[in-house]
């Protein structure tokens, strides 16, 4: 029995290897990096101990078609409407999910300053890890891009998701009244998505954004999907479905993250966005851009790259805005 289950698993692994979206090495063309920690994992078990966190950007584009194909990429074609840099603490039981406003007002390397979401549809994965890398002075291990509307896919693999409204929702000719709802992949994309009636515009898209992936969380731990491999490997074909991936981060090295991160509990993921201090306008005046807040987000910056967030920021609760029970 244990082999037809081993052998069950490794079938699933070559299938789901096999049809992944794959971005190829986008770390390749960078120049010297931070060197806060090697891009390798130790696997679960002996050494765990001297494991380096995993930093993963992870994009939330409208279109990953082009993910892998450089020659596809002009000017303004490739934008991404969010911006998340995950790390999987050194000792796995802590993952902390840092939202970067698209429109922060950054350095991007070769191009001046501009909004942070222009590197990408300059350079593709590439100049977005070199700017984001910059910006933190993290290095980025892994990268992937995400679409949305896969994520809805992966919400109803799961059976829905439990959100609280805090105003009604209207989706799939149905309109949802304000309180806690299982929603489905098509109303938690319209909740996501929502554009004009989310107080504090972009910010509040973020939090909502945010909120949408602590619940897709939230039900894979309540299904106990790390502790079980078959259902593991199962929510991983519906995972990989929504991602293009870098060549580094294979099934089998997913499916590992996983299994070592098996004692994560809600508690110990957090969500927060980079500091900032308001809105503005650029210097010629023609673009709305969010201004960084560049003392926290230095001191967020090194806590990220030392692998101290999750402490970090349980000690200085108002350092970086977080997730909230409470979403608009």
């Amino acid at each position: 029995m244990a082999v037809a289950g081993v052998a069950g698993v490794s079938y699933l692994q070559g299938r789901l290897e096999a049809g992944i979206e794959r971005i190829g090495d986008p770390f390749a063309p960078l120049p010297e990096r931070p060197v806060n920690a090697p891009r390798t994992v130790v696997a679960d078990g002996a050494g765990a101990a001297a494991r380096p966190p995993v930093n993963i950007l992870v994009l939330g584009s409208d279109s990953r078609i082009s993910a892998g194909d450089p020659d596809r990429w002009t000017a303004g074609a490739q934008r991404t409407d969010a911006i998340m840099l995950a790390q999987i603490s050194g000792d796995r039981e802590s993952l902390t999910m840092m939202s970067i406003p698209r429109d922060s007002w950054v350095e991007v390397p070769g191009h001046g300053t501009a909004k942070i979401n222009a590197a990408f549809s300059w350079g593709g994965p590439t100049l977005m890890i070199e700017t984001v890398e910059q910006l933190t002075g993290v290095r980025v291990d892994h990268f992937a891009v995400a679409d949305f509307e896969s994520f809805a896919e992966l919400t109803d693999e799961l059976g829905g998701v439990e959100l609280t409204l805090a105003q009604p929702l209207t989706a799939g000719g149905a309109t949802l009244e304000e309180g806690t709802h299982v929603l489905d992949g098509e109303q938690a994309l319209a909740y996501a998505r929502e554009r004009y009636n989310v107080d504090g515009g972009d910010f509040g898209r973020v939090q909502r954004q945010q909120n949408w992936m602590r619940a897709i969380m939230r039900s894979m731990f309540d299904r106990e999907l790390l502790t079980d491999p078959g259902r593991l490997m199962s929510t991983l074909e519906a995972v990989t479905r929504s991602l293009s991936l870098d060549d580094g981060l294979t099934v089998s090295k997913m499916r590992d993250l996983a299994i070592g991160a098996r004692a994560l509990r809600p508690d110990s993921v957090h969500f927060i966005t980079a500091p900032y201090v308001g809105t503005g306008r650029s210097p010629d005046g023609t673009q709305s851009i969010v201004l960084l807040d560049d003392a926290r987000m230095k001191e967020v910056s090194a806590a990220f790259a030392e692998d101290r967030i999750g402490d970090y920021l349980t000690a200085h609760p108002d350092a970086a805005p977080a997730l909230g029970d409470h979403v608009d």
